[in-house]
């Protein structure tokens, strides 16, 4: 399989050769989900909490007596029924975090590499580097690439200081190394620009007997 070549300036001077092992595998998309599904609540903080009515303040004396008053029988001013009353099933504190085997992980990021490069929408960059931070540089490359500002993700073998503040007020715009990437950040965005470094870091990544 074969895609765009692009210079620093973002104009086409070739093909390149996408490796058939790594985009051109047959999706998994049950794989997809249950990936996709443990990354978000591996995001979730956990922290969700209501107070029960032993937790609510006060309470603690019958509001009135059991019989003879007419109205319901009632012990407490903090039961659920009440306004300002306890919680009843509500949330807790919890911890999310679900684990994936590696192969399950590097399989599911195949599979959506895969359905990405199928509808031609992952280019390669020879280098993106920036020497100054400055966003309509970064822009002016971006946007004749991706004219139609699309979510794009820049794969980069390593962090560049530059680039990263030159792009962080850019909201369609998304920046992450090659070997940190995963199967939601390739789902999630529209276009995936690679690096050529990043492109054989990303090789070596996916080498690994599966």
């Amino acid at each position: 399989m074969e895609t765009k070549l692009l210079n620093s300036q973002g104009d086409e001077i070739g093909k390149i050769e996408l490796p058939d092992d790594i985009f051109n595998v047959k999706v998994n998309k049950a794989l997809l989900w249950e990936h996709t599904k443990a990354i978000l609540a591996n995001q979730r903080k956990g922290t969700a909490k209501t107070k029960s009515r032993a937790e609510v303040r006060g309470g603690g004396k019958k509001p009135w007596r059991q019989k003879g008053t007419g109205w319901a029988r009632h012990g407490s001013i903090r039961s659920p029924i009440w306004r300002k009353g306890g919680v009843v099933f509500g949330p807790k504190p919890r911890d999310y975090y679900t684990s994936l085997p590696e192969r399950k992980k590097r399989l599911a990021l195949l599979s959506a590499l895969s359905a990405l490069a199928k509808e031609n929408r992952i280019l390669v960059i020879e280098n993106f580097e920036m020497k100054v931070p400055k966003t309509k540089m970064v822009l002016e490359v971006i946007n004749k690439i991706n004219p139609n500002r699309e979510r794009i993700l820049i794969g980069l073998d390593k962090f560049d200081e530059n680039l990263k503040m030159a792009t962080r007020n850019v909201p369609y715009i998304s920046l992450k190394r090659c070997v940190d990437i995963n199967c939601y950040d390739v789902l999630r965005t529209d276009l995936l620009l690679l690096t050529n470094n990043g492109l054989n870091d990303l090789r070596k990544r996916c080498a690994t007997k599966r």
